[in-house]
């Protein structure tokens, strides 16, 4: 595989670790990706806050090393209150780029709170912290799983970006095309923001699989049938999926993607080897 020539900026994503022992592996983690060089790493946040201390303390932790950490912040279920406290919690300690979410109800939960949708957050955010942040949205290139028309479903996200978002992250994909189709419409809208890619390396299929059935997104079939059929042999899922996203990664930079966002899920390995085979920052060595 051929490697990109030009400068691409990456970013990872982890989720809170649940243990001390998992705090140390992220540690860890943390400190051999940074091999590429990230402009940062983002820190998901559990429906309606449920993991609101353990995104804070690894964030802290994040930065403590010496990276820019991006919390995620979900609005539904929230008030503008305790939204306004997270935010102050996090500008004391530095943190000035943010991954501003809508976000799902917790269980049981019958309220959606101050906030209805993310442009409501991001707008609640310029109004009361000013423009020192930098917020990233997400974008849905198969669209929302809940959305039913894929026209509203770019409008929302256009009202996300005009609130005041300053770049956006993509749900994960196989299917590029989705992608290019997406951002062309977002531009129709006025879109001039930033969407970067978001990139799920192939570890185990089976819960990629169920992640993509879950959240709508197309797995192309003579992906899945080859993956279905090397059975349990993790080598060579291992060794297709590295193909198989490295080349998708290859043609969204050949077609002008603005960098690449990579869903760890608390791994390095795949995502390191994926940025070496690109020429992507010190992985390339």
């Amino acid at each position: 595989m051929s490697t990109v020539s030009q400068a691409v900026p990456v970013s990872f994503e982890f989720f809170p670790p649940n243990t001390p022992a998992g705090g140390e592996k992220l540690q860890a983690v943390v400190k051999e990706l940074a091999a590429v060089g990230p402009q940062f790493f983002s820190v998901t946040y559990g429906a309606g806050g449920s993991t609101r201390e353990k995104t804070l303390s690894t964030v802290k932790e994040i930065a403590a090393l010496g990276f820019e950490a991006a919390p995620h912040l979900s609005c539904v279920g929230s008030t503008a209150q305790v939204v306004g406290d997270i935010l102050a919690t996090y500008r004391a300690q530095g943190i000035r780029r943010l991954v501003a979410l809508r976000g799902d109800l917790p269980s049981g939960t019958a309220t959606h709170g101050d906030f209805r949708y993310a442009s409501e957050l991001v707008s609640f955010i310029r109004r009361t912290q000013g423009s020192d942040w930098h917020i990233e949205v997400a974008a849905y290139p198969e669209y929302h799983p809940q959305q039913r028309y894929a026209s509203r479903d770019i409008q929302h996200f256009a009202a996300k970006i005009k609130a005041g978002a300053d770049s956006a992250i993509t749900q994960f994909f196989f299917n590029p095309d989705a992608y290019f189709h997406f951002v062309e419409e977002a531009q129709k809208l006025g879109v001039s923001a930033p969407i970067v890619p978001g990139i799920m390396p192939i570890q185990n299929f089976s819960r990629i699989a169920n992640f993509a059935l879950r959240d709508g997104i197309d797995i192309p079939r003579w992906v899945a049938l080859k993956m279905e059929g090397y059975l349990d042999d993790a080598e060579s899922i291992r060794a297709f999926g590295l193909d198989v996203v490295s080349k998708m990664c290859e043609r969204l930079i050949a077609w002008g993607a603005p960098g690449l966002h990579f869903y760890t899920l608390n791994q390095s390995a795949l995502s390191l080897e994926i940025c070496r085979r690109l020429g992507l920052g010190a992985a390339r060595t």
